[in-house]
């Protein structure tokens, strides 16, 4: 596509916006919902890339999942565990969440499965995933032997015991191997090696889950027992707004002193990217966390602050967008797993800031952004959805703001640009 420029606003917004379902809980309910005995309804889902690769991933192996984009509905018939197709080739893209639990998830199944991706999914680990497969007894392997996608699934059930995953990469792989567990022959123990990053997806997976009838025994934040004989009952499922989709309004609320309210999500949310909130509060916004809907209201100036993202990495590029606003510098710290996102984002991120003339420092595990007026420049995205749609926000203060590829948000948000364009008509 080609570059859209951002109209900055010119007073502060005062907006109410409806956003998106979360796309965490889209994919697992999805997944499990296929999984499952009997009939699904999944409502107020995200249809964005990343859903629609696992729509045709499920589709390939022979599942009955019908779409309706205009009502925001998936129909799924639960297959009770069991794939129709014995042979697959499940292509995901760029979505990570797919790519994980669709490699654990076919290991339930009697065949032979391919998961593959785009040229940066082939980029990206998932060997601490298959290692830990196959200490359940599972035949999973990276093709090409770089730790990567390609994989290949020689499939015959799990047959189920203990397996260790690391924690330092990506939440993922253990949401992988918990959404499985259920189906394996004897009951599953997951130990989590070293510190577990975005932790709060853990919750977010028994939550989906404990929702469709599957218990999870959570001895401690690093140590999960599945018990065998488990399976996922059907049901009416309604999704909750995105909390990452979400932190961009907040932060365009906080950047330009004004007010944003998001229903539907509330302060009994278990995504962990609302940490993003005390973040906030700590930079001067006000916050009103309600039962069904939160509101953030921006200062007329931005604090300095130091901040921990280990538990919600995918707003860490929020923050270091509006970085520059600040009173003094901004360090964001704990985002040594984004690495390994989509693009490569702390460094990413520090190249864009750069690009407008702001003053910069990078360590592997931290970004400190110095505060400056941004100069107009055409912002590369990376082909990252998150690159893409938190330096948009700066134009909402900066004229001349253009980003260089609008359409990679389609991996999440297709109508991010829409809808910020109704914060600034």
């Amino acid at each position: 596509m080609e570059a859209t420029t951002v109209s900055p606003v010119g007073r502060p917004v005062d907006a109410v916006v409806d956003l998106p379902g979360s796309k965490s809980y889209s994919n697992r309910a999805l997944l499990v919902a296929a999984l499952a005995e009997g009939r699904s309804e999944i409502t107020r889902a995200l249809f964005s890339d990343d859903t629609r690769y696992m729509h045709g991933a499920l589709t390939a192996l022979g599942l009955v999942v019908e779409a309706d984009e205009a009502s925001q509905r998936f129909s799924v018939e639960g297959s009770g565990g069991r794939f129709p197709e014995r042979q697959a080739e499940l292509f995901v893209g760029g979505a990570g969440t797919a790519a994980r639990f669709l490699t654990a998830a076919v290991a339930i199944g009697d065949g032979t499965y391919t998961v593959d991706g785009s040229p940066r999914m082939r980029e990206r680990p998932i060997s601490p995933l298959l290692e830990a497969l196959r200490e359940l007894g599972v035949d999973a392997v990276d093709r090409f032997g770089n730790g990567c996608p390609p994989v290949d699934v020689r499939a015959s059930g799990i047959p189920g015991g203990r397996a260790s995953v690391r924690g330092d990469i990506s939440s993922q792989y253990l949401s992988a191997l918990l959404l499985a567990a259920p189906y394996a022959r004897t009951d599953v123990t997951i130990e989590v090696q070293g510190e577990l990053v975005s932790a709060p997806y853990i919750d977010v997976t028994l939550d989906v889950m404990s929702a469709f009838g599957v218990p999870v025994d959570r001895r401690s934040d690093t140590s999960f027992r599945i018990a065998a004989g488990q399976h996922y009952r059907g049901r009416a499922y309604e999704i909750e707004p995105d909390a990452s989709s979400a932190s961009y309004f907040f932060a365009a609320a906080a950047v330009t002193g004004g007010r944003v309210r998001v229903p539907r999500l509330g302060a009994g949310s278990v995504q962990g990217d609302l940490g993003l909130l005390d973040v906030l509060e700590r930079m001067g916004c006000g916050v009103l966390r309600e039962a069904d809907a939160i509101e953030v209201r921006g200062p007329r100036q931005l604090r300095a602050v130091d901040a921990d993202f280990t538990r919600m990495g995918d707003v860490a590029t929020t923050l270091m967008a509006i970085a520059p606003f600040a009173d003094g510098p901004v360090t964001v710290r704990g985002i040594a797993q984004t690495h390994y996102e989509e693009s490569d984002r702390p460094v990413a991120a520090a190249a864009e800031l750069r690009r407008m003339g702001i003053q910069v420092e990078e360590t592997w595990d931290s970004v400190t952004v110095h505060p400056g007026t941004p100069q107009p420049a055409v912002i590369e995205t990376y082909d990252d959805h998150r690159i893409a749609m938190s330096f948009a926000l700066v134009g909402l203060r900066v004229a001349g703001i253009e980003i260089a590829d609008p359409g990679c948000v389609a991996k999440t948000f297709p109508a991010y640009f829409e809808v910020l364009g109704g914060l600034t008509a």
